[in-house]
C-alpha cells in the first residue's frame, strides 16, 4: 500500500511520551507525521540552543530514533550520552550530529530531513517551528517564569503559558500534514511543556482546531509536580481548551488499568500520583471517552503501552471503534 493510500496520522507532542506512541504506530500500514516541540531548553538541547542558535534537537532526536529502522547499534550510538568531565559532558552524540548537519545544510529542517534518510526513518518528522522559541509561564501568583526547564521548578500553579518571539512561522509541511490528516493525536506528554508549546505556534494550533480529521487526546497516566499537581483528566482538557479558545477535541483516551501500590509510592516521592479520570466530566464536555488498559511497568516506570494504544488507534481507522463527533 502506498503512502498516498494509507491512512494519514499526525501525532503532536514531545518528551518521552511521543516516541513511545510512535514505536507502536509504525508497525501498522499508516503514514505517520510527528510534529515535535522545540521549546526544550535544558541539558544538551539547551546548551546547543544557546551556543549555536538552533532549535532544540533533543525531542527530535528521540522521535527519529523511535521511527528509525537502522541497526540497533547505530541507534545506541546516536543515543549515547557523554559523561566525561569535559565540555562534552551531558551531550548526546545524536544532538551533536543534528547540530553539525544543521551547520552543514544551513537549515534545521533540512538537517532533520537528511538525518531521517540516513536513519531510515518511517514517516515524517517535523519540528513545530524552524527557529528557536522560548516558553514562558504566567503563574497563579502573577510571576512570569521563562524557560521550559524552569517552569516546573517554580512551585506555583500555572495560569497560562505563551511563546516568544511573537512572530513564529510554522512549517508549510506541518500545515499540509494537518489539513490532510485522517487522525490527529495529541499527547501523551507534559501538558504545559510538551503539548501546548506545539499548539501555541500561530497558525499551527488554529489549523488543528479547523482540521476535518478526528482529534484525540491521550491523557497522561500520572500528574506532574510543578505542572499538573492534583489535575483530573478534565482539568487537562480544560487547560488545552483555555489556551486554544476552542473546544476542538472529539475523543479522549484514558487508562483503566491498575497501578501497583509500590510503584505509586515511588512516584509519590516525586509528588506525582495517578490522574483521576473523571469520565462524567469528560462526557459533559462533549467528549467521546475510550477507557482501556493502556499502561505498562518497566523498571518501576509507568508508561503507556505502545502496542495497546497503537492497536486502539488503528482499529479506529479501520472502523471498528466509534469515532463519533461530539
Amino acid at each position: 500500500m502506498t503512502n498516498q493510500k494509507q491512512p494519514r496520522i499526525v501525532v503532536i507532542g514531545g518528551g518521552t511520551g511521543l516516541p513511545i506512541l510512535l514505536r507502536g504506530l509504525k508497525q501498522y500500514p499508516v503514514h505517520l507525521t510527528a510534529i515535535v516541540t522545540v521549546a526544550d531548553d535544558g541539558g544538551s538541547s539547551g546548551k546547543l540552543r544557546q551556543d549555536l542558535q538552533i532549535p532544540a534537537p533533543g525531542d527530535i532526536r528521540n522521535v527519529m530514533m523511535a521511527l528509525s529502522e537502522v541497526d540497533p547499534f547505530i541507534q545506541e550510538l546516536f543515543q549515547h550520552r557523554f559523561h566525561a568531565a569535559s565540555e562534552l559532558s551531558g551531550h548526546s552524540l545524536g544532538n551533536l550530529i543534528i547540530a553539525a548537519t544543521t551547520s552543514i545544510k544551513g537549515d534545521f529542517v533540512e538537517a532533520i530531513q537528511e538525518m531521517s534518510k540516513v536513519l531510515k526513518v518511517t514517516g515524517q518528522v517535523l519540528p513545530a517551528a524552524n527557529q528557536s522559541v522560548v516558553l514562558h509561564a504566567e503563574m497563579a501568583d502573577g510571576a512570569i517564569i521563562s524557560g521550559e526547564s524552569q517552569i516546573p521548578l517554580y512551585g506555583s500553579r500555572i495560569k497560562r503559558v505563551f511563546l516568544t518571539p511573537e512572530t513564529i512561522q510554522p512549517l508549510p509541511e506541518t500545515i499540509d500534514a494537518i489539513r490532510n490528516a485522517d487522525l490527529i493525536i495529541i499527547g501523551p506528554g507534559s501538558l504545559y511543556t510538551s503539548i501546548l508549546p506545539n499548539l501555541l505556534i500561530p497558525d499551527l494550533g488554529e489549523e488543528v482546531c479547523r482540521a476535518s480529521a478526528k482529534k484525540i487526546y491521550i491523557c497522561n497516566l500520572m500528574t506532574q509536580a510543578g505542572e499538573t499537581t492534583d489535575f483530573t483528566a478534565s482539568d487537562h482538557v480544560q487547560a488545552i481548551y483555555h489556551h486554544m479558545n476552542n473546544e476542538f477535541l472529539h475523543t479522549v483516551l484514558v487508562n483503566n488499568g491498575e497501578i501497583p501500590l509500590h510503584i505509586q509510592a515511588l512516584y509519590e516521592e516525586e509528588y506525582a500520583k495517578p490522574v483521576v479520570y473523571d469520565v462524567d466530566n469528560l462526557r459533559a464536555l462533549g467528549l467521546h471517552v475510550i477507557e482501556d488498559k493502556i499502561i505498562t511497568f518497566e523498571n518501576n516506570l509507568i508508561r503507556h503501552d505502545t502496542e495497546a494504544v497503537a492497536k486502539i488507534f488503528y482499529s479506529m481507522l479501520a472502523g471498528s471503534r466509534d469515532l463519533a463527533q461530539s
